[in-house]
């Protein structure tokens, strides 16, 4: 299936934005059961385009970014998989197995990106003291704008080169495996970074207890294979649960205070 010039433009376009959204705007546009509709409407099959982001979104709805390491990227595999499903007439799984490629280059190319902006923290912090708010906003675009320009050429060019670059893709990460194990090793540090750096904001004594339970909540969840897909979520409502019972109980410790203060003190109205 060929592509007009305006269809891979337009891809190229929302490419470019819900790249910048993952990460600003929004931080919703760039989700898979998004994507998936509007890229499938630029190609003209909106129903396999929603069919398609809605299958990818379950399969990345567990994944998030924690500290400096990234999961495989949702916009690249989001919309490589719409591309797949409508060119190539494959189905579901299949153009979400092919998009997999996709989806870890993406990762890898956030990953670099992050790692080359890192030196220019130091430059930022010269440009805070000396007041410079256009410089830091000039840097931050440019960022930004990196990031777009490489996730809309990766798009584009899996539009024309459809599966067989894809199976490029996976050679390619054969044959130099040592880069991406570098770049893997990288994220997985970084991952112990980022939880440290909110640790050393967040978490207070009277937490220790709930973090530890929660470290063992998700190791013991995680290695259950019918449960380890849902794993985050099903943490999650744990933690509201645990969330919710002890604001309810502070809110009812508070009431129960201020009823015996008011009670010892008296009040006009009963002339004490």
């Amino acid at each position: 299936m060929g592509f007009s010039a305006l269809q891979v433009i337009l891809v190229f376009i929302v490419t470019f934005i819900v790249a910048i959204d993952q990460f600003d705007f929004l931080e919703s546009l760039y989700q898979p059961i998004v994507t998936g509709a509007v890229i499938g409407a630029i190609l003209g099959d909106l129903q396999t385009g929603l069919v398609v982001g809605g299958t990818y979104q379950l399969m990345t709805i567990g994944n998030m970014p924690v500290g400096g390491a990234q999961p495989p990227n949702a916009v690249i595999g989001g919309i490589m998989a719409t591309v797949f499903a409508i060119s190539a007439g494959v189905d579901v799984e299949t153009a979400v197995g092919l998009a997999v490629p996709f989806a870890l280059m993406g990762q890898y190319m956030v990953t670099l990106l992050f790692t080359a902006m890192s030196p220019m923290m130091s430059v930022a912090d010269k440009m805070a003291e000396n007041a410079d708010t256009k410089g830091i906003v000039r840097l931050n675009y440019i960022a930004m704008a990196i990031l777009g320009v490489l996730f809309g050429i990766v798009c584009v060019a899996g539009l024309y080169g459809g599966k067989a670059l894809g199976l490029r893709l996976d050679d390619l990460s054969e044959k130099y495996g040592w880069v991406m194990n570098g770049l893997k090793a990288a994220g997985g540090m970084m991952r112990f970074v980022g939880f440290a750096i909110l640790l050393r904001i967040m978490l207070s004594n009277e937490f220790w207890g709930i973090y530890f339970a929660g470290f063992a909540i998700a190791t013991i969840v995680g290695y259950i294979p019918k449960l380890s897909g849902s794993a985050l979520i099903l943490i999650a409502f744990i933690g509201i649960a645990i969330a919710l019972g002890d604001f309810q109980t502070r809110v009812a410790i508070k009431a129960a205070s201020g009823n015996a203060s008011s009670n010892t003190q008296g009040g006009e109205e009963d002339g004490i």
